[in-house]
């Protein structure tokens, strides 16, 4: 896919949703990050029907770690393997009074070290809390990119660093959400959407879906 046709695409994404962001519900820097932790192979609804009956009352690093891990296991155990969720957030409490204040750090290093944190993970509180100009490829950006010809890769790595490459400057800081959406809700894997997608005429995917 040449250049031009991936500005076309960031363009109409744009168009048609000038300030899109996370579905997951938060209100500080680290209520997104145990939101982010706790949605690894869950839905965005499901962490968010959770967290709505735990982050009012015990939404700050103090009050999780005092509720500690079998007190969150309780209020999360409808989310999928919620009781190492559980352990790794209240460590990751632990590690953020001890090491850093209570606050989130803002560098990918910082935060991959602490439990259950991985790549994506950090790329997506860098992106969504502190603006920063990652990119978190989860299976849909990287079904998406594939499908497309957007960034393919044989990889999460390789895909990241292609959009990274690619993605114009000026949309890369919302770039990780337009294409989230498009695989959560239009691309997605089993029968793409392709007469509702409003990029298909852009899209290098060669079984496009017919209209009905």
């Amino acid at each position: 896919m040449n250049a031009a046709k991936r500005r076309a695409i960031f363009e109409r994404l744009k168009a048609a949703n000038p300030a899109p962001t996370t579905e997951l519900e938060y209100d500080t820097p680290f209520q997104l990050l145990i939101a982010v932790l706790l949605s690894a192979q869950a839905t965005d609804k499901s962490v968010n029907i959770a967290t709505r009956k735990f982050f009012p009352q015990y939404g700050t690093p103090e009050k999780l770690l005092a509720l500690g891990e079998e007190g969150l296991a309780e209020y999360i155990k409808t989310i999928g393997l919620y009781r190492t969720k559980a352990k790794n957030a209240i460590a990751t409490c632990k590690l953020l009074l001890e090491r850093h204040g209570g606050q989130v750090p803002q560098t990918r290093e910082a935060l991959e070290a602490l439990p259950g944190v991985g790549r994506k993970t950090a790329n997506v509180v860098l992106n969504t809390a502190f603006g920063q100009l990652t990119m978190a490829v989860d299976t849909h950006i990287f079904r998406v990119s594939n499908r497309t010809g957007i960034a393919p890769g044989k990889n999460v790595l390789e895909v990241e660093n292609k959009l990274v490459k690619f993605v114009p400057a000026e949309y890369m800081k919302d770039a990780h959400h337009w294409l989230i959406l498009l695989g959560r809700y239009i691309c997605v894997a089993r029968k793409p959407k392709c007469p509702q997608c409003g990029i298909s005429d852009l899209c290098e995917y060669k079984a496009k879906t017919p209209a009905q």
